[in-house]
């Protein structure tokens, strides 16, 4: 993303964004300051900062078929990827680590086209992961995904108003594949972590829910 010039006070998430300004398109990243287990939270979408937007720009994010969020803080910062770090919950108004967790020093990313059906600046993604889309342009061009498979992660990114306008069936986001993911991740990390991981105390309740 190009350097935006901020309205709000910098930083506005210190601690557990930081921002680094580079020059050029989409050069500018955040990464984060904190470690998270999968589903927890790393920023609520509060209002105010953000504010309800009569259009959508190229820094604006989705929450409904016909509803888009100024996110108004550093929160504009956080780049796209194919693999994404973290799930833009509009549905909760929250921000939380994907599947695999968090831990400090990673970028902060998620994936656009999980909230914005059509998005006002299309652009070629250079996030170079094995599952990179090339051309990123909204969900309305992403291939519908079966949100059972957990092999298809992209299914556990998407939020309720992507699911309905894409006519996909279920409950989003899908909160079995998701107790299913931070289970499998639970027992990964046990030695880590104990027996409170695998009870799914990590931030969110046994169905995935953030807290």
């Amino acid at each position: 993303m190009a350097p935006l010039k901020p309205t709000w006070t910098q930083p506005s998430h210190p601690n557990v964004q930081e921002v680094q300004i580079k020059l050029g398109d989409y050069a500018t990243r955040s990464v984060s300051k904190v470690d998270l287990r999968p589903f927890e939270v790393l920023a609520d979408l509060n209002f105010p900062p953000c504010t309800k937007a009569s259009v959508a720009t190229y820094a604006t994010v989705q929450m409904g078929q016909h509803e888009h969020l100024s996110l108004n803080s550093d929160l504009v910062y956080i780049n796209h990827s194919c693999e994404p770090s973290l799930i833009f919950d509009t549905g909760n108004m929250k921000v939380i680590a994907g599947p695999k967790g968090l831990k400090k020093g990673d970028e902060l990313t998620f994936f656009y086209p999980s909230t914005e059906y059509t998005m006002a600046q299309c652009f070629e993604c250079i996030c170079s992961t094995l599952s990179c889309r090339g051309f990123i342009s909204g969900a309305e061009k992403v291939k519908a995904v079966n949100p059972s498979k957990l092999s298809d992660s992209t299914a556990l990114w998407l939020n309720k108003h992507i699911a309905e306008l894409l006519d996909i069936p279920g409950e989003y986001p899908p909160w079995e594949a998701l107790a299913q993911a931070k289970a499998l991740w639970a027992l990964a990390h046990v030695d880590a972590v104990g027996s409170r991981a695998i009870s799914g105390e990590m931030g969110g309740d046994t169905n995935g829910n953030a807290k």
